[in-house]
């Protein structure tokens, strides 16, 4: 959301029109008859001019056509966000963990001085994280949603590509439950994050 629109990518004589995603450490272009991921740690690299993000690495320079936002992804790139950062942790929230929580995560969470509760819903949580596999896992969104107060937000992690489970089927668990779905973020090169709260009118 906000970090993917529709354009074209010139390398050498070619070029292609699809959509182009700005991802947490890569930038991809996806068409129908051609695709193209480049890390940023493979960027050598990168300025923003007249709508063009101008990206060079030891193949060559790549040009991707994203408009308005071109130098807005230049930052994004050169000085990207923590994960943390993004995810909106502060220091001194109380947050909640479920399911299979990536190690280095939980890390990151201590390091940044959060409080972590038993892994188990908190009433108190400012931020729940949920790590689900596949799509039978979503069956306790309803009670762990019972659970969050005020504004408190309800991020659930989910493989990226899988058809076990996918964005509609984490979109749809949510709404079903009464949450609605504000933001995602590409959560790690495996994962995908949704943060849902519940509405402003039901708090």
């Amino acid at each position: 959301m906000g970090n993917e629109v529709k354009g074209g990518v010139r390398a050498g004589k070619e070029r292609h029109e699809g959509k182009i995603l700005l991802e947490t450490s890569e930038i991809i272009f996806r068409a129908a008859d051609f695709r193209l991921k480049i890390p940023f740690a493979e960027m050598s690299d990168v300025s923003a001019r007249d709508g063009e993000l101008h990206v060079k690495t030891k193949n060559g320079t790549t040009v991707f056509e994203v408009g308005s936002p071109a130098e807005k992804w230049r930052e994004k790139i050169l000085h990207p966000k923590t994960r943390i950062e993004k995810l909106g942790v502060k220091a001194g929230m109380r947050v909640s963990l479920l399911g299979d929580v990536e190690a280095a995560f939980a890390e990151e969470l201590k390091q940044s001085k959060t409080e972590i509760t038993s892994r188990s819903a908190d009433r108190g949580a400012e931020m729940t994280f949920w790590f689900v596999e596949i799509k039978n896992d979503l069956g306790d969104v309803a009670k762990i949603a019972k659970k969050l107060k005020g504004a408190a937000a309800l991020w659930i992690a989910y493989p990226k590509g899988k058809k076990e489970i996918t964005e509609v089927d984490v979109i749809g668990a949510g709404r079903k439950a009464g949450l609605k779905d504000v933001k995602v973020v590409g959560f790690s090169p495996t994962h995908t994050a949704l943060k849902f709260v519940i509405p402003v009118d039901r708090r």
